[in-house]
């Protein structure tokens, strides 16, 4: 599917929900796709992209910040505590802040770079042992907690268990944000990305929609 048709139709599912046109930022997914894929979206204008990794994000990203200008780079996988300086002096927004161990570091990191990257805090909305994320009623307090280090916390991140219904969880991430009073919702992802739009999200994150099968 080429990028205006997810475009359109993002911009079809922001209509449908009554909000305003523009209100969704679309994260195109380049994780372990080849760079001559992702200079392709590159050059039809796309901005703003999400990496799984630290090293793979590091190994391909500074070279395309210096060929186009406004590039925009999230973290969108599991961080760990001794790639976050790594991740903070890349990327522009981290979506996987889920324990006390990494709030801390990224703190202590703030203080010395002078500057934090956009922080979305991960919650295991399915509560799924295997899966990164705080679990939701732990939620309220990790998030203030990550407030009290001075963190600049956006929002909230999920990802559904594939099997489930994602509406469910989606509504569940938006009551936690909205209780919060977090503006910024990263949820959606190629194939329900719609239904997280009429929820209520601020990010969705699409890969295999615009890149094709990944490899």
């Amino acid at each position: 599917m080429s990028l205006e048709e997810i475009k359109s139709r993002i911009a079809k599912a922001e209509i449908a929900a009554g909000r305003e046109l523009g209100a969704v930022t679309l994260i195109a997914v380049s994780k372990v796709q080849p760079n001559e894929r992702v200079a392709a979206v590159l050059e039809q204008g796309q901005r703003c992209f999400g990496e799984n990794r630290v090293q793979e994000a590091s190994g391909k990203w500074p070279d395309f910040m210096q060929q186009y200008d406004g590039v925009d780079l999230h973290l969108i996988g599991p961080l760990q505590t001794n790639k976050a300086r790594q991740a903070m002096e890349l990327c522009h927004a981290i979506h996987s802040v889920d324990r006390p161990k990494l709030a801390k570091t990224l703190a202590r990191l703030a203080q010395e770079l002078g500057q934090c990257p956009d922080l979305f805090v991960q919650v295991n909305t399915g509560e799924e042992e295997q899966k990164a994320g705080v679990m939701p009623g732990q939620a309220d307090d990790f998030i203030a907690e990550c407030r009290t280090l001075d963190l600049p916390v956006k929002g909230l991140m999920c990802i559904p268990p594939a099997e489930e219904e994602p509406s469910l969880h989606f509504a569940l991430l938006a009551k936690i944000a909205a209780r919060n009073g977090l503006p910024g919702l990263s949820m959606g992802m190629s194939s329900d990305f719609e239904t997280a739009i009429a929820q209520g999200a601020t990010h969705v994150r699409v890969g295999s929609a615009i890149f094709g099968t990944r490899g």
